[in-house]
């Protein structure tokens, strides 16, 4: 039998609200114990130095360049991880002894596969120094040099984690600041690609328009209109007549086909938005689903779930139906995908991320 470790798992996703932390005891195949998560928040003014650090990244030709603010935003964004697994271990009444490695995401700033370029800041062997762990680190990058596209990377997860689920097929989908589906088949096949803007384009109107990036459970969406000539103008973008392996920036998408709208009848279109491209992902898949599972921030938004069940036609459920936390769910996947990484096993595939043939990857600092 695989030996297992305790591991934890650090998720600062593109809806860059804050970070998600989680821990896993697994073997880094099929046994998978989930044992505490927390989430720690960021403040406005990180958020704002977040949003800064995109911008700045988008003229990045070279994965290991800090130009600008990049390089303050990346030591304080390892400062803040450091201290959210601080937080974690003081929550278990653990020391840092008690835990084997840690899986950092870092902050995604640029997702450019097409150039083969993938930029996640995040300091790895600072992390490792200021918590006295193992880090693995840089997930993407090897995925990405092998001609793959980097992303989704937690299908393997959600296939070990939803194995005792009768269901088959089945689709898990994370919906964050990016959208992303994993179809399960009948026998373990893993497809999985980005589904579309997922909470971005929803965040970003609700900031413009009222100083916060939220629409608390889909209230503001639920009293407009939507105004579906902005959705088909949305749905014409190129990435929907690609075929997967695919994935997406959180840039991709602009607010434009829906600037003349109000609060409501925006936030109403855009949630529709983000329905419809997750219910083409349906084209992809060899069989239809018998369950959605959806993960993620935009699980709470109960018009967005409303919508989404409308469109696929099938069960949808949130994670905690399923018996997940849908809100540690990619942080586990990281804590996961760190033990694979230690032992060599494969963290992408074919039909995840297109790379050629099972790939492992990650790079490991030492405490």
């Amino acid at each position: 039998m695989s030996k297992t470790l305790r591991a934890i798992g650090l998720m600062s996703g593109t809806s860059m609200d804050g970070i998600d932390v989680a821990l896993i005891e697994t073997d880094g195949e099929s046994r998978v114990a989930r044992q505490a998560c927390i989430t720690v928040p960021y403040d406005p003014t990180f958020r704002s130095d977040l949003a800064a650090a995109l911008g700045e990244a988008r003229s990045l030709t070279d994965r290991a360049a800090r130009p600008g603010c990049l390089a303050g935003v990346e030591q304080e964004l390892t400062r803040r991880h450091a201290a959210a697994v601080a937080q974690l271990l003081a929550h278990g009444g653990m020391r840092a002894g008690d835990v084997e490695v840690v899986g950092f995401h870092g902050q995604t700033v640029l997702h450019a596969p097409e150039r083969r370029l993938t930029v996640q800041i995040g300091d790895g062997p600072a992390l490792a120094r200021q918590t006295g762990l193992d880090v693995v680190y840089d997930l993407r990058a090897a995925d990405v040099a092998a001609g793959g596209q980097g992303a989704p990377l937690a299908p393997v997860y959600h296939r070990a984690l939803t194995a005792r689920l009768r269901e088959r097929p089945m689709a898990v989908v994370n919906i964050g600041g990016v959208g992303n589906v994993t179809w399960i088949g009948r026998d373990g096949t893993l497809i999985a690609f980005d589904t579309g803007p997922g909470n971005a384009l929803i965040d970003d109107w609700m900031l413009r328009h009222t100083g916060s990036a939220v629409d608390a459970e889909g209230g503001v969406a639920a009293r407009g209109r939507v105004d579906e000539a902005a959705v088909t103008a949305f749905l014409t973008h190129d990435y929907f007549g690609h075929v997967p392996p695919k994935s997406l920036d959180r840039g991709a998408f602009g607010l434009g086909p829906v600037r003349h709208l109000s609060l409501e009848d925006g936030a109403a279109t855009l949630v529709a938005f983000t329905a419809a491209s997750i219910a083409r992902a349906r084209a992809h898949f060899p069989e239809q689903p018998r369950l959605w599972v959806i993960c993620g921030g935009g699980r709470r938004n109960k018009t967005l779930m409303a919508m989404v069940a409308a469109h696929v036609e099938s069960a949808v459920a949130p994670a905690e139906a399923a018996g997940f936390d849908g809100d540690s769910v990619e942080a586990e996947a990281w804590a996961y995908m760190a033990v694979r990484s230690l032992k060599g096993l494969p963290i992408t595939f074919p039909g995840t991320t297109g790379v050629k043939t099972p790939l492992t990857g990650g790079v490991l600092a030492r405490r």
